[in-house]
């Protein structure tokens, strides 16, 4: 087997002084790679910031041997982001992969939730992989290569109660990969998405005893393969969460087709419309889009013909 090295790759990680963006860091500067160790240092509701945890990182990379340089802007400014990239292009001159991996939480109730805990939590998830993402994204196709892994959640798979800023945040995340994939590929950018669990900060006043093994170094080694020269994927996502590792798709249920409906026939269908027993599934690359618009568009035609044979 190949041992996957990042010899002369540069890295930028966000999120990278605690728990997972720590531990891809470390992972991929072990690996040979010259590693950008962003992290505003904040709270984990985002507030204040704090150089240590980035510096703190950089010590333990080099000391193991490894390179790497701190930087402390935060991803929720577009300031914030062209100073991230700024540093990896000034320091090693180039940029090859990008690791959104920063965060914050700031639960509430819908019917508690302030406007401006819900923009806060937008502007590092959401906001935050656009800044750094349109930063890095001009750099790596004109370099012709570029690896980027954005980073959503189960809870923007499938939602989760109290965060409605942060499902929502990371449900966009996908959408946002899907066009960073499909405007890459011709120049040889990849973008796929992490959906990843462990127990780290983030996890704080949650009980977890009973949780099987659920550390960084569980996640790290997919997102270091998705960051690889080797990954020959782009615009999927997945899941790495207690040591299991799973393609997530977003999928349809074959449907119901007529020339014409009314509420009645919406209501008489509606079992045979929710059916998912043989899933459609449309991948984003080479054109998930257009795809899912030529099948429902056949679909249209056949439906309409069948309705002028029997009209």
């Amino acid at each position: 087997m190949t041992v996957a090295r990042f010899d002369d790759r540069v890295a930028v990680v966000t999120g990278a002084g605690r728990g997972l963006g720590r531990a891809y860091a470390q992972l991929l500067a072990e690996r040979g790679a010259n590693v950008v160790v962003n992290d505003h240092g904040g709270s984990l509701a985002g507030d204040g910031a704090d150089a240590a945890p980035a510096g703190q990182v950089v010590d333990a990379i080099r000391a193991a041997g490894g390179e790497a340089v701190a930087c402390t802007a935060s991803v929720a400014t577009r300031d914030g982001a062209a100073a991230i990239v700024r540093t990896a292009l000034e320091r090693y001159g180039r940029i090859d992969v990008l690791i959104h991996n920063a965060g914050n939480v700031r639960p509430a109730s819908l019917n508690e939730m302030e406007y401006e805990d819900f923009d806060a939590v937008l502007d590092v998830h959401l906001r935050g992989a656009f800044n750094v993402v349109r930063q890095a994204f001009p750099v790596m196709c004109r370099a012709g290569y570029g690896r980027i892994v954005l980073t959503s959640s189960i809870g923007g798979l499938y939602g989760n109660r109290n965060v409605a800023n942060y499902a929502a945040a990371k449900a966009g995340v996908i959408g946002l990969s899907n066009v960073v994939a499909l405007e890459g590929a011709a120049d040889g950018v990849t973008c796929n998405v992490i959906v990843p669990a462990a127990v780290t900060r983030m996890a704080e006043g949650i009980d977890t005893s009973a949780y099987p093994p659920m550390g960084p170094e569980l996640v790290a080694p997919v997102v270091g393969w998705l960051a690889h020269e080797s990954c020959s994927v782009s615009g999927e996502m997945f899941v790495a969460l207690a040591g299991r590792v799973a393609r997530a798709v977003i999928a349809e249920s074959p449907g119901v087709c007529r020339p014409s409906w009314t509420i009645e026939d919406v209501g008489e269908h509606f079992d045979a419309i929710r059916n998912i027993e043989a899933p459609l599934i449309f991948p984003v690359l080479p054109d998930g889009h257009a795809e899912h618009i030529r099948y429902s568009f056949g679909l249209a035609h056949r439906s309409n013909d069948r309705g002028a044979l029997h009209g």
